[in-house]
Order: C-alpha cells, then sequence, then structure tokens
C-alpha cells in the first residue's frame, strides 16, 4: 500500500507541475493558447453543424495557418505526448518488478505515444488515417511480444495517449 500511495503522490505532485507550466506559459505568452488543441468545446455545443464530421475541425488549433506553424504544432503536439506518457512508464515500473519487469516494454511507452502523435497530424483529416491506425496496431504487434495480458493495457494506453495528442 506503501508503494502505491508513493506512487500516486509522485504522479499527482507531477501533474501539478506540468499544469502549473502550462498555466504561466498562457500568462506569460497569451497568444500560445491559439496554437495548443485545447477549448472549443463551447463552440462544438453552441453551434452544431448539419454534418457532425464537420464538428471535429473546432477541436484543432485555431492559428495553425503555415508551415512554421504547423511545425510549431506537431512539436507541442509530441512533447505532450511525451509528458503524458512518463507517468504511464512510472505505473508500469511500479506494477511489474522483478521477473516481470521488460525495458523494452517501457522503451515502447514512452516513445510509441511520439510516434503515433506524428503519424496522426500527417495524415489528419483524410481516409489514410484509418489504414495507419491499423497499421500502428500491426507494427505494436511485430515489434514487441507481449509477456502478460496485462501488458497489453499500458501499449494500449500508450496509443491512446498519442492519439489524443495528435488530434
Amino acid at each position: 500500500m506503501m508503494r502505491a500511495s508513493k506512487l500516486l503522490l509522485q504522479i499527482t505532485i507531477y501533474y501539478v507541475a506540468i499544469g502549473l507550466a502550462v498555466f504561466i506559459a498562457l500568462k506569460v505568452w497569451p497568444d500560445l493558447r491559439h496554437y495548443l488543441p485545447i477549448g472549443g468545446a463551447e463552440q462544438l455545443i453552441t453551434q452544431p453543424t448539419k454534418n457532425p464530421l464537420h464538428a471535429s475541425e473546432a477541436v484543432r488549433a485555431a492559428h495553425v495557418a503555415n508551415f512554421g506553424e504547423s511545425v510549431f504544432w506537431l512539436v507541442v503536439a509530441i512533447i505532450a505526448a511525451i509528458l503524458v506518457s512518463l507517468p504511464v512508464s512510472w505505473t508500469y515500473m511500479s506494477v511489474r518488478g522483478g521477473d516481470e519487469y521488460d525495458q523494452s516494454l517501457v522503451n515502447t511507452i514512452i516513445v510509441l505515444p511520439m510516434v503515433v502523435t506524428g503519424i496522426v497530424i500527417i495524415v489528419q483529416n483524410s481516409l489514410a488515417l484509418a489504414f495507419s491506425l491499423a497499421g500502428i496496431a500491426g507494427a505494436v504487434r511485430f515489434r514487441n511480444s507481449l509477456k502478460s495480458s496485462g501488458d497489453a493495457l499500458f501499449i494500449l494506453l500508450a496509443v491512446g495517449v498519442g492519439l489524443s495528442a495528435g488530434i
């Protein structure tokens, strides 16, 4: 129980620190808000479109208009994926110990969200997104044969982090 509460405290402090860093960055550079895929829920709720598939466009970064801004958005999304995947790897290392611990899976948990984020951003709003996501799942299976069915949960969570950071 002590190990679990220590991990919970560590993750809580980590997310509070990240939240404060983002808050301070937004106070210092208010225009940064336009490059982050946050907000937009009000627009989705109050201004429904006839085609519900077009509603997802309001969630993306608002002022990504040229190549430089697109690269900036990509870098921010990949950094966010790394920052969110670190506590997932800490949780894996805490849950698995001794013979169950697999360093290659820890590496996969950290690297996979970056790769998924990059793929999702590159092929966003295209039919190829569905095929690329299927390729991601196949690559994960080929890359690492999982020792435990519980490890699949961490891989699925890593893919989810990458998807959420990329969208």
